[in-house]
């Protein structure tokens, strides 16, 4: 019977017997910590590591600024592709596979004939010239779309307002995308 009275003196139910009592400072304590150690370290992560950043071009709704770039092409060969020149419409930039979204050149790595890798030859030759003559400008692809069907980034190349295209097309080497297109064979 001593034992009740014990019970009924600290406070503790029936069923809470032999239950040692929590500190109620110390909950509190362990209570607070918790959202501060969810929330400060993503609130560093936002500040290191802006959302654009970290979602790509997709996570903004106006387009970026154009980039200017200046570099030396050559064709690219091998496995080890940074800044090279892979046809006459797909670049490396930076180690950065670009498909040139407004421009349409014939094949060389499957032509349907001779003389459309001819003409493949000779666009890929005349864009490695046109990059190399100077400074030109990356701009984001005017329909919107990040990313073709195989992962390449789509961009337009342009120096002083003039778009790569304009070169190749008033030279016979290429066409514009998505106009008639052109049979090279």
């Amino acid at each position: 019977m001593g034992e009740e009275s014990h019970y009924r003196r600290t406070g503790l139910r029936s069923s809470q017997r032999g239950t040692p009592r929590a500190n109620p400072r110390a909950s509190s304590w362990r209570g607070a910590i918790t959202p501060l150690t969810i929330v400060l370290p993503l609130g560093l992560f936002a500040v290191l590591f802006p959302w654009k950043a970290v979602m790509g071009e997709a996570a903004s709704d106006k387009p970026s600024a154009p980039v200017p770039v200046s570099a030396q092409f050559a064709l690219c060969v091998g496995g080890s592709r940074h800044t090279c020149v892979v046809d006459g419409d797909t670049i490396w930039l930076n180690g950065e596979k670009i498909r040139i979204a407004d421009i349409d050149a014939p094949e060389i790595s499957r032509p349907s004939c001779e003389a459309e890798r001819i003409a493949g030859t000779r666009a890929t030759e005349r864009l490695t010239r046109w990059l190399n003559e100077g400074a030109f400008e990356v701009h984001p692809n005017p329909d919107g779309r990040d990313t073709d069907r195989y992962g390449r980034k789509l961009r337009v190349l342009a120096r002083s307002g003039e778009s790569a295209v304009e070169t190749l097309e008033a030279e016979g080497l290429a066409t514009r995308w998505g106009g008639s297109g052109r049979e090279w064979c």
